[in-house]
């Protein structure tokens, strides 16, 4: 069985982009690991949308390790040429999340993405987002600068979007400290698209590897309480991107192929106990979703989140949308709402 290519040449392009992309990731990650003295290796993990028939993915992950907590680098494209019933074509993404050991080193989430319509049309989805355990204003800044160059005219809208989308309500804060969220982008230049895209994903990822190697390069001592912020900022990290994230849900309930990648986003632990405080500043029925998320998790007030427990806090989130399809509505969202899920109907 292998992952079949969709019949699109302009989704194939888009297919070796994310790939070379994902290849410069990892070699970067890599690089920066050996110079800082803390090797790290990813390994290929590759899973299949319909046996293949509809496409699939490849995901690059290193262990838990020195440098890294959690690092994943995803690549996937679905694809429906065989039926026609369905109103999208296919969709093609890079998908990657990298949460350093060091708390001194921000985590980066980055999402670059083309979806293709049955009738040729279609569009962009643009996410990059720092997200530190630790405030760090110089890495702030130096990221907000990095999205200016990276993202042109574009910033504006794209910061707006992000803040938007990343505001966590229930908790009065955002997820991270630097946001760029663009979705359904497109021009009446294809190939101009593609450039920017192209040229969003490389100055980001080369930008992100700089700064995690001059952060870790001049880290302080980490201190327990240090140790701590980072297991509550893990905390806060999984309950927004189960409870709000659109991505990461509609991933979920669109199939059930791919939930141990769909699932790579979260940190290897959190703090149990402050997860389950959080139920009751969320309104119903998401209260409801943070406890059967606890209940998902190991026993302890440090759970370690295994590939069983993700499996768990998958099913967990599944159920409740089948069981609660009105909160979808509750989700994070920026200018509009991507009609993901109704794509693949």
């Amino acid at each position: 069985m292998q992952r079949k290519l969709t019949q699109s040449t302009r989704a194939n392009n888009v297919l070796k982009l994310v790939t070379e992309l994902q290849s410069l990731f990892v070699s970067g990650l890599e690089n920066a690991g050996k110079a800082l003295g803390t090797p790290s290796k990813f390994s290929p993990i590759e899973w299949l949308r319909d046996t293949g028939k509809h496409g699939g993915g490849m995901r690059f992950c290193a262990g838990e390790d020195e440098l890294f907590n959690r690092a994943s680098i995803n690549i996937s494209q679905v694809h429906y040429d065989d039926d026609p019933t369905k109103k999208l074509e296919s969709a093609t993404a890079i998908s990657t999340i990298i949460h350093p050991q060091n708390p001194h080193a921000s985590s980066i989430h980055i999402h670059i993405s083309w979806t293709e319509m049955r009738n040729g049309s279609g569009y962009w989805r643009l996410i990059a987002d720092l997200n530190p355990s630790l405030e760090n204003e110089v890495n702030k800044q130096a990221f907000i600068q990095l999205l200016k160059n990276a993202s042109g005219n574009t910033y504006t809208e794209g910061a707006a979007q992000g803040d938007r989308y990343f505001d966590i309500p229930a908790l009065g804060r955002h997820r991270g400290v630097a946001h760029f969220y663009l979705e359904q982008y497109k021009t009446e230049d294809a190939k101009a698209d593609f450039a920017f895209a192209k040229n969003f994903g490389t100055q980001v990822i080369n930008g992100y590897v700089d700064i995690l190697r001059t952060s870790l390069e001049n880290a302080p001592a980490v201190t327990p309480i240090h140790q701590i912020e980072q297991l509550a900022y893990h905390t806060l990290y999984l309950f927004q991107v189960l409870t709000l994230d659109r991505g990461t849900t509609s991933g979920l309930m669109i199939h059930n192929q791919n939930d141990l990648g769909i699932m790579s986003s979260i940190p290897a632990r959190v703090n149990k106990t402050l997860l389950r405080s959080w139920a009751s500043n969320c309104d119903a029925p998401q209260d409801s979703l943070v406890r059967n998320l606890v209940s998902a998790l190991p026993d302890g007030e440090i759970s370690l989140v295994t590939d069983d427990a993700k499996l768990k806090l998958a099913a967990a989130v599944r159920a409740h949308y089948q069981n609660h399809p009105e909160a979808l509505a509750m989700q994070a969202r920026g200018n509009v709402i991507p009609p993901t899920m109704n794509n693949h109907k």
